[in-house]
């Protein structure tokens, strides 16, 4: 395997045995096979969509296989060989576009090992030009962070199809020799499309809950048994929260859900109790000490431990072998009645020890704009970056024009020396030094 699309990746340079997250060779040849027949899919489809004879189911399978793929969201084999052959009927269902079309276009797997050795000539090494090679990485990994947030929005009933064909136009794209100036424009493009994705996504999230309201939360335990819920997706909130609201049960947030809080639409649920923990790296501990039943919605899953692997809940485009699964009906309902009837079974959390000071959410743009006068001066950007959302994060600054970022605290492993003398030339981009020369250099003059 190779893999660098996170900050973690091994030595700074990529994992080549076993991902840092805990993904197996075998799982990242899954995903490289994946995306390669998504490759293959977009350059059918986007020659029949010129002809008016696109399929629409393309796009968001595109973006839902490419969710798949980020970092510690889908560990499951089983679901990415599903996923595969889902692929290559959509893609053989498609019209042919010519007598030299791609591989990635006709080729088909005849067992597993053919998948396993396949993946070794499609994956990220296949492009042996090191600076074509990491545009090509950075449009990909930026690709993902837009099928990340488009799948949020679409689950609310939000969708735009220009969203989606760039999708497909960014990855049949790497199928082709392009300029350097090409993969870059390719890139702001990336990034204007992020900045119109995240704003579909603001408007899912606002329609359907309101606007986030600046709100306290608690981090203390209650003495009933809890349900603990993390990811991203606030329809699988909303539901859990209805589903239990009479049960007996006190729900908590983790990591990533902690600014489900701030949304008025979630404020009547009463035993909507506080916040557990802190970020995903805790949860092995974490989860161990809650003692109930735990629903991971979307990514950041980590590889469980066997002390709460039984009560740990899996949903979305989230998997891990073994662990149990809830799948939505054909309407999108799921049912959480297996979570709920085990919580009610389980002890109450154990406190932390964190001492029990509140955290505070729901700082959105509603509520900074509200001071706007007083912010605007004050900013300045120091980019932690972790995965491929806070990359297309970066590249819709960017294309917005926003210079003299500082990014760390580790440069990406997907920018070459030459990309990153481009970004620096265009954008000031700045590494992270330290603590106090940084701040001191941002800080100057405010």
């Amino acid at each position: 395997m190779f893999c660098y699309q996170c900050e973690e990746t091994v030595k700074g340079t990529g994992c080549t045995v076993k991902g840092v997250c805990g993904k197996e060779d075998e799982i990242a040849a899954y995903q490289d096979l994946l995306i390669y027949i998504c490759k293959g899919i977009s350059k059918r489809n986007l020659a029949a969509m010129e002809k008016g004879e696109g399929d629409p189911k393309v796009g968001l399978f595109i973006a839902d296989s490419l969710f798949s793929t980020l970092t510690n969201v889908n560990f499951d084999k089983a679901r990415f060989s599903d996923l595969i052959t889902s692929a290559i009927n959509m893609r053989d269902n498609l019209p042919v576009t010519g007598n030299s079309e791609p591989d990635a276009c006709t080729w088909k797997p005849k067992s597993e090992t053919d998948i396993l050795e396949k993946a070794r000539t499609v994956g990220i090494l296949s492009t042996s030009n090191e600076d074509v090679r990491s545009l090509r990485s950075t449009l990909l990994f930026g690709l993902k962070g837009i099928a990340a947030y488009y799948t949020h929005a679409s689950i609310l009933g939000k969708t735009d199809e220009s969203i989606t064909t760039f999708l497909q136009r960014g990855l049949a794209s790497t199928l082709q020799d392009l300029t350097v100036p090409e993969m870059v424009a390719l890139l702001m493009e990336c990034g204007s499309t992020g900045v119109t994705t995240l704003s579909l996504l603001d408007e899912a999230n606002t329609s359907a809950y309101g606007n986030p309201r600046i709100t306290n939360v608690k981090t203390t335990v209650g003495t009933l048994p809890g349900i603990l819920i993390t990811g991203h997706d606030l329809k699988d909130m909303e539901q859990l929260l209805e589903q239990s609201k009479d049960a007996g049960v006190e729900v908590y947030t983790h990591g990533e859900m902690l600014p489900a809080h701030a949304y008025p639409a979630f404020k009547k649920y009463t035993h909507l109790y506080g916040n557990y923990g802190g970020s995903w790296p805790h949860q092995k501990k974490e989860f161990e000490r809650f003692n109930g039943p735990v629903l991971v919605t979307t990514n950041c899953i980590v590889p469980p431990a066997d002390s709460y692997r039984d009560r740990l809940f899996t949903t979305g485009l989230t998997g891990y072998p073994g662990v149990k699964h809830i799948f939505a009906s054909a309407g999108g309902k799921k049912d959480f009645s297996s979570i709920i009837d085990l919580a009610k079974t389980s002890q109450p959390p154990q406190d932390l020890g964190q001492g029990g000071a509140d955290l505070i959410t729901g700082c959105a743009h509603d509520a900074v704009l509200a001071i706007a006068d007083k912010v605007v001066n004050a900013v300045s950007y120091n980019i932690a970056w972790y995965e491929q959302k806070a990359l297309l994060v970066l590249l819709s600054l960017l294309s917005l024009g926003i210079k003299n970022i500082t990014l760390g605290p580790k440069l990406p492993a997907f920018v070459s020396p030459a990309v990153l003398d481009v970004l620096v030339k265009n954008f000031d981009l700045k590494p992270n030094t330290t603590v106090d020369a940084d701040l001191a250099r941002m800080l100057k003059g405010l």
